[in-house]
């Protein structure tokens, strides 16, 4: 160890101690911000004035709002509620407004000025159905109530035409045309039979109409509404379609009705498929349906619902408006051998003699039975997916090849073996 080692260490401390540390200038960092940073706080532009100084609140000014906005009832209306109500009724609503001062609802209350305002403020007799709730003026229906005999019927019935009769009337010694006369003119005989048809009463012991979610129906032979709120029906339609199903398919095919109604339609695939959608998954049903009249002509449609019926029938419609000619060799079978491949799915279909008959899978069977084939084979090597087996066999049907168009385009003539070898007696 060397003994020079403690001396230096006294020396450096005495040093140390000697010398006094300068402390370092003090820096102002003023906290980031992206924005630049001002002189001086912001000047506004404008003079800031209160509401007062411009006497849009003085006394004057609320005095005037309030008779303005609240006013007061005057004599007429007075007399008015005093027809109305009875005295001690009267004597509460004056105290509910001595009560209320309309200067605190000036100062205090919020008007709304927003086109969705009530249009209303203070008068409640009048009931806005967007608004307010439905008025319940009929009691609740009676546990004990049961359904009419025939005989009640009859005493229902007979007790409603004596309340129509007008009782200062005498109708003795008048004749029948006089009586109907009168009848008409004092009683309305069409809203009468309507509320007897549309609305009639059932039940015993019942407590009368109740309330019900279903909405009143019009009448067909009231006064104003005979002859309104009918679907257009077609005369030339001979009463088959008064729902007006196939008035839209009229228009887009110009078919009769009777024409659509003889169109041959099936449902070939059905399926259920869902949409995953953030409230959870919609279930549909998927339809795809054909249509052949029988003639050489072919069609098929698609469609989605939530309701199966209702994706039947689209598709069905869809199919009869896609219809399209389908050639055919002596209207019984194709012209020589064709494929459609549609996916994995490939379709071979090929021509036969008289009396082979359709040699098929049950979904072209269908196919063929509706476009009027008679005589064909078909036969499905690969995948037999239901919706791609039915697309190919009708883009095969589509793709068949005319033989007349072949024959100009080799410049050649045409000679129908089968027919020159049987003289024409080929059917």
């Amino acid at each position: 160890m060397s003994v020079a080692r403690p001396a230096r260490c006294l020396l450096s401390r005495r040093l140390a101690a000697t010398v006094k540390p300068v402390a370092a200038p003090p820096q102002c960092h003023a906290p980031f911000h992206s924005s630049a940073q001002l002189a001086a706080r912001r000047k506004p532009r404008f003079k800031s004035i209160r509401a007062e100084e411009m006497g849009l609140v003085s006394p004057e000014k609320i005095e005037e709002y309030t008779k303005e906005t609240f006013p007061q009832y005057t004599p007429e209306e007075i007399e008015v509620l005093k027809k109305r109500y009875t005295p001690e009724q009267m004597t509460a609503l004056e105290a509910g407004e001595a009560a209320i001062d309309p200067k605190d609802l000036t100062i205090q209350g919020r008007m709304r000025n927003d086109p969705y305002r009530l249009p209303y403020l203070d008068d409640f007799s009048k009931i806005y159905p967007i608004i307010d709730k439905r008025p319940k003026t009929a009691p609740p229906p009676n546990p004990r109530a049961r359904f009419m005999t025939l005989e009640e019927h009859t005493e229902d019935l007979s007790r409603r035409v004596e309340a129509l009769i007008p009782k200062d009337v005498n109708f003795e010694g008048m004749s029948m045309q006089d009586v109907e006369k009168i009848l008409r003119e004092r009683v309305d005989l069409e809203m009468e039979e309507a509320k007897y048809f549309l609305e009639p009463e059932t039940l015993t012991n019942s407590n009368g109409p109740s309330h019900s979610a279903v909405a009143p129906a019009l009448g067909k032979k009231l006064a104003g509404v005979a002859g309104m709120y009918k679907a257009p029906i077609d005369p030339a339609d001979e009463g088959k379609d008064d729902l007006g199903i196939y008035q839209d398919l009229k228009r887009r095919t110009g078919l009769s009705v009777r024409e659509i109604l003889a169109v041959v339609t099936k449902t070939l695939v059905i399926r259920r498929v869902s949409n995953q959608t953030r409230l959870g998954k919609i279930q549909r049903a998927w339809v795809m349906a054909i249509a052949g009249n029988g003639n050489g002509r072919l069609g098929v449609g698609v469609a989605k619902n939530v309701e199966m019926s209702v994706a039947t029938l689209k598709a069905r419609l869809l199919a009869i408006q896609n219809m399209r000619p389908i050639r055919r060799y002596e209207d019984r079978t194709i012209y020589g051998s064709v494929k459609g491949k549609v996916g994995a799915t490939i379709v071979e279909i090929d021509a036969r003699p008289p009396g082979f008959g359709l040699r098929a899978s049950h979904r072209l069977f269908e196919i063929f039975r509706a476009v009027g084939i008679h005589d064909i084979a078909a036969k499905m090597p690969r995948s037999r997916n239901p919706m791609n087996s039915v697309k190919a066999c009708i883009e095969a049907l589509e793709s068949q090849k005319d033989p007349n168009e072949i024959a100009v385009g080799r410049g050649k003539k045409m000679v129908d073996v089968r027919k020159v070898y049987y003289g024409g007696n080929v059917y």
